[in-house]
């Protein structure tokens, strides 16, 4: 489980922040500023993230994101035409996604019809995605602080306080693989060791500062070889 209990506070979850970090209190927006960016002029179909999770014109596919945080991997990927489910366990970041995913609803437009493609549950990947079948799986785990702590973003540092890190990852990944019926896309930093006890990638995707380590599940690989030959 996640190391949060030293985290936990009484005040409300949308005015939190951590008190060493700067910056405005952290929100869930799909309607401006950087997602809304992003929809624009983000590059589509060629950005690292919907490549390492195969999505294609007219194949509409549907992903699990194991570990929701704000929702913005999973509203560019059901912009692009995917269902996404999210997965989020921690109950505070849980109702920052909610109340945003309520307001984008209600803005209407294009916004409205991303999020239509996105379900919102509250629980634990590790418990859930055993029943749910998945086909494509995302994990994005809270990675421990860097030891440079002041690089990283304040909003990630806000993050960080709210659900803690991700202690149990490596399990997490694990239930992804063996539950995930065609891949499993594990985000990760771009320079950070492979996650110990971990087969090795099927192949990467390396940004500048994030890099996507997908793992090709077996009987895709079979599926798709068989297609191959059929035709």
């Amino acid at each position: 489980m996640r190391d949060k209990d030293k985290y936990d506070q009484p005040d409300n979850p949308a005015a939190r922040t951590d008190p060493a970090s700067l910056g405005a209190p952290l929100r869930c927006d799909f309607v401006g500023g950087a997602v809304n960016h992003r929809l624009r002029f983000g590059g589509g179909r060629g950005q690292d993230l919907p490549k390492a999770a195969g999505l294609k014109p007219g194949v509409n596919l549907h992903i699990i994101d194991a570990t929701a945080g704000l929702g913005r991997d999973a509203f560019l990927l059901a912009s692009l035409g995917a269902t996404v489910t999210l997965i989020e366990r921690s109950a505070d970041m849980h109702e920052l996604l909610r109340d945003g995913m309520a307001r984008a609803f209600d803005a209407g437009g294009i916004t409205a019809e991303i999020v239509g493609r996105m379900t919102l549950i509250h629980g634990d990947a590790i418990t859930l995605l055993p029943t749910l079948s998945p086909e494509i799986v995302l994990v994005d785990p809270m990675h421990p602080a860097r030891n440079k702590s002041a690089l990283v973003k304040a909003e990630m540092r806000q993050i960080r306080a709210l659900v803690g890190v991700d202690d149990d990852q490596a399990e997490l990944l694990q239930t992804a693989l063996a539950h995930a019926s065609k891949r499993v896309v594990l985000k990760w930093p771009a320079k950070a060791a492979a996650m110990a006890g971990i087969r090795a990638p099927s192949h990467q995707i390396i940004g500048k500062s994030t890099r996507y380590d997908v793992f090709m599940q077996p009987q895709a690989t079979i599926t798709k070889t068989s297609l191959t030959t059929k035709t």
